[in-house]
């Protein structure tokens, strides 16, 4: 009876995963809590994942990698992109590259938002499409995460895995013989070959042009004898009932950057709109109000050119997914203002407060040029437009890869256990000044954090249950007749199509106890087949919603769900091919 609760609970959140209705998060507590009420998972143990090792590296690596970002060491790697030749070849491959290496020691996505302003910026300065520069770099972030222990959650989670079925888990290098050899492989396809086979879309684009919105921001003023003297903004525009939006408002000269809707408009105010051009004819009309002139925005207004336009795309755990513009208070409490709002390829210029946010949405904001990165990170959106690159950091850069490099050598040695050593290492960096305190919390991940937590006793009770030997068993009828290659690439390929619809941790959660069941009952060595779980788990390379990386890249590039085949089964052909052969001879049955 307890294998049909599991798998019941296994098939709903597969399902809920994959249609993302539900956050991963939420989903991963609704099938603990499953687990608990009907008996599989004992109450006492429901939250003991949380402390489970694999929990506390991860959280622990998402700080280093945060403070690696600090420290200024990526940015060095970023000018010498920018000094390279103008060929996209090596432009795309230089790219791929820093985004790989970069992985293998602090998070992908991290990697991959450090460089996506800096993989813009190159392609509009070589007049290439954003298309052809960013599924590939996502896709090298994806590939960076195999080489090392702390690369990537899945082998993270492997070790543990390990650990708990032999006693020892992997080191920091052990997935480095695998992992490296399927990486370099990847990113030469990629950046020599994979982005041929990408869509050009979006060629040279400025900051604004992908929403292409400068001919409906527009000045009105409140002649004296005008009705809208004394009424509020919100009885004015309900009065004209006319599709436009308010983005600032000057009085004397003065530039009101956050107002309040149910303020009053006075004579002689200058508003400024956002609409189409026959909504502008029609609110004129009904209004009263006049045009000033030609220019877009009140330069001559004291505060106003410190306001700038700001694009970025929304990423997974921003406040601001499931909201709208009116229900996230941008103006009120974050101080920006909403432009526009781009979803893959269609543009959205009408009732930008009734949008509600998705994860990958890209946002044009207008703020403050001093407040725009804090106020960025507070929304969770990552800044695409260009920026100003942060070089000189050579103290910094060298304080924190010496406590790395010290954290890494307790691993290797032995002295330390790798959850204690970077749990250490993340407290040193913040104590030295490489971290600043306030963005300790906010670097974690904490729906991951939550996901783990949650689906570590789900995965156990896999195991208590007899689920996963009974799964690993069907595997095994199946490829009676085929050799143990041919195992190790049926495993490897299930766990890529599954970590195509769901988050990778859960996808190795989910496929580690069956791994171990097929190792167990071929009484075999379990290294192969953990080792396959860690690579297919990590390449999810067929969909946007397998990983952060492919997501967050969507929006920017324009792709559409079906984009990502074209490089990604390629990829995921050689991963297979590659992968298979090299995890037989550096891990033997």
């Amino acid at each position: 009876m307890d294998q049909i609760y599991v798998f019941a609970t296994l098939g709903l959140a597969l399902m809920l995963f994959a249609t993302g209705k539900i956050r991963h998060d939420f989903t991963a507590l609704i099938a603990l809590f499953f687990l608990v009420v009907v008996g599989v998972v004992p109450p006492g143990e429901a939250f003991n994942g949380f402390g489970h090792p694999a929990v506390i590296t991860v959280a622990a690596v998402l700080v280093i990698g945060k403070a690696l970002e600090h420290s200024g060491l990526i940015d060095i790697a970023a000018k010498f992109i920018l000094r390279i030749g103008r060929g996209p070849v090596i432009q795309i491959l230089s790219l791929c590259v820093v985004v790989a290496l970069a992985s293998a020691f602090m998070n992908n996505v991290g990697a991959l938002a450090i460089m996506m302003p800096i993989a813009l910026y190159v392609a509009r300065k070589s007049d290439l499409p954003p298309s052809y520069v960013l599924m590939p770099i996502a896709s090298a972030s994806l590939l960076g995460g195999l080489t090392t222990l702390i690369g990537t959650p899945p082998n993270i989670i492997i070790s543990t895995f390990r650990s708990e079925n032999i006693g020892s888990g992997f080191g920091m290098f052990d997935f480095t013989p695998v992992g490296a050899s399927i990486a370099l492989v990847g990113v030469l396809f990629v950046g020599l070959l994979g982005w041929r086979f990408l869509p050009k879309r979006q060629s040279r684009t400025e900051e604004t042009d992908l929403f292409d919105i400068d001919d409906y921001i527009t000045e009105l003023r409140v002649p004296e004898d005008s009705k809208a003297a004394g009424m509020t903004l919100y009885d004015l525009l309900g009065e004209t009932d006319v599709d436009v939006q308010i983005l600032g408002l000057v009085r004397n000269n003065q530039r009101i950057h956050t107002f309040n809707i149910l303020d009053k408009v006075r004579a002689d105010d200058i508003i400024i709109f956002q609409c189409d051009t026959d909504a502008l004819q029609t609110f004129i009309e009904k209004s009263g109000l006049t045009l000033v002139g030609g220019r877009q925005f009140r330069m001559d207004a004291e505060g106003s050119r410190n306001i700038i336009l700001t694009e970025a795309v929304i990423m997974l755990g921003s406040p601001m997914v499931g909201e709208t513009a009116a229900s996230t208070q941008l103006r009120t409490r974050y101080g920006v203002n909403l432009l526009a709002v781009a979803r893959r390829e269609t543009k959205i210029l009408k009732r930008l407060d009734r949008i509600v946010f998705k994860n990958g949405d890209v946002i044009l904001l207008q703020g403050r040029a001093e407040l725009i990165d804090e106020t960025l990170a507070n929304l969770g959106c990552l800044p695409l437009a260009r920026r100003q690159l942060r070089l000189g950091f050579k103290k910094k850069v060298s304080l924190a890869l010496g406590i790395f490099g010290l954290s890494i050598a307790a691993v290797v040695i032995g002295i330390l256990p790798v959850q204690v050593a970077f749990a250490m290492a993340a407290v040193v960096l913040v104590l030295s000044g490489v971290l600043p305190v306030k963005e300790v919390y906010t670097s974690i991940d904490w729906p991951v954090i939550v996901l783990l937590g949650a689906m570590i006793p789900v995965g156990q009770a896999m195991e208590t249950s007899g689920a996963a030997e009974s799964i690993a068993q069907q595997i095994l009828v199946w490829g009676e007749k085929i050799p143990i290659w041919g195992v190790i690439a049926v495993l490897l390929v299930i766990t890529m199509l599954l970590s195509d619809i769901i988050n990778n941790a859960a996808t190795v959660l989910i496929m580690a106890p069956i791994g171990v069941s097929i190792g167990q009952t071929l009484e075999l060595s379990l290294d192969p087949f953990l080792m396959t779980v860690a690579v297919g788990a990590s390449c999810a390379f067929l969909t946007p919603i397998g990983h952060q990386s492919n997501t967050i890249v969507m929006g920017p590039g324009g792709y559409k769900f079906t984009d990502y085949w074209r490089m990604g089964l390629p990829l995921d052909i050689i991963v297979v091919t590659l992968g298979t052969p090299l995890i037989l001879y550096f891990w033997p049955p």
